[in-house]
């Protein structure tokens, strides 16, 4: 059974750093695409960083581009999300997703983080 379990999420002021972590169980991690998500209610959810499988490749929306870092470490199964220089905007769930990486379609997903920057 996978599983993806999120921690790292909380309240922080604006122009704040947080740093998501996402572990995963049940799957061979080098294997799989891992991304990172989010979602503010009423909009689509907005694919925010992407990790390739062995870390061959790196993806980053242009909103997060220059403040977020995602990385990945294989021998844990855990992949995270370095939130620098935080704004309003940024606030939403987050979720990590697993894709294999012959299909990059995300098969797994985390059940949220809720991040939340203040003023």
């Amino acid at each position: 059974q996978v599983q993806l379990a999120e921690s790292g999420g909380g309240l922080v002021q604006a122009g704040g750093s947080l740093r998501l972590s996402c572990a995963a169980s049940g799957l061979t991690f080098s294997e799989y695409v891992m991304g990172w998500f989010r979602q503010v209610p009423g909009k689509e959810r907005e694919r925010v960083a992407t990790k390739g499988w062995r870390g061959r490749y790196t993806y980053y929306a242009d909103s997060v581009k220059g403040r977020f870092t995602i990385y990945r470490d294989d021998a844990k199964n855990t992949i995270y999300l370095q939130m620098n220089s935080l704004k309003l905007e940024d606030t939403a769930v987050y979720y990590c997703a697993a894709a294999p990486f012959r299909t990059t379609v995300y098969e797994y997903w985390g059940q949220g983080t809720q991040v939340t920057v203040s003023s």
